[in-house]
């Protein structure tokens, strides 16, 4: 296991590439890592990525409440993040990040859960898109539990999108896949009609998908 100190490394590093890649921008998006003994090292509110420091970043219990870290307030987000670790004992870590691409086709009105691109099938399965909720209320958590159950990328309605994994290098994967999937999604329907893949390739897509990164199945994502 990693001490707090390397996993603290490993958030500023995946926030930094999160900035660099254009998938959060100014203060958007948040960050979080589950530690041991019910706690969660969170980026805080009002920073951005790109700019910021290991001391800066926040422990709070599983209730959202601030036990130590830098001067500001823990991510306007949490409780985003909260829902998916109560929703998922194994997920070790949350990115929600606002990814243009798939953002844009969320108020254009096209999904990204149909069967087109196999690879994402194969990784992240379906990806759904949550019901609008209004930023950092209430209504986050209560939008995407449901989805969350059942998916390891999900796209929030004119939001950005939510992913979650082993740990934060693997919610970072997932995050950019999900860009990566929306952007040859968007090219696809600028040349024409966009072609769904056979149901019996989906499926057979989607078994290798449970085989190896079912949600709720940590051992065997691993090996994936």
């Amino acid at each position: 296991m990693k001490t707090e100190r390397q996993l603290r490394l490993d958030m500023v590093a995946v926030c930094q590439v999160l900035y660099d890649k254009n998938l959060t921008i100014a203060t958007d998006g948040n960050v979080s890592i589950r530690l041991p003994r019910g706690r969660i090292l969170a980026t805080p509110s009002g920073v951005s990525k790109g700019f910021i420091k290991p001391t800066d970043l926040i422990i709070t219990d599983l209730k959202g409440k601030k036990i130590s870290g830098g001067p500001g307030k823990p991510t306007s987000e949490l409780r985003l993040h909260l829902a998916v670790y109560e929703e998922r004992p194994d997920v070790f870590a949350v990115i929600h990040a606002h990814p243009p691409v798939a953002t844009a086709l969320t108020i254009a009105g096209f999904p990204l859960a149909d069967g087109v691109i196999p690879e994402v099938i194969a990784t992240l399965g379906s990806i759904p898109t949550s019901d609008y909720a209004t930023p950092a209320s209430e209504q986050g958590p209560l939008v995407i539990k449901k989805l969350i159950h059942d998916h390891n990328a999900v796209i929030l309605d004119r939001h950005g999108a939510v992913t979650c994994g082993n740990d934060v290098w693997d919610a970072l994967r997932r995050m950019e896949k999900v860009e990566h999937a929306a952007l040859i999604n968007f090219y696809a329907r600028q040349l024409g009609k966009v072609k769904t893949l056979p149901v019996a390739e989906v499926r057979k897509l989607m078994d290798r998908h449970n085989e190896f990164f079912r949600p709720g199945c940590t051992k065997r994502r691993r090996k994936g």
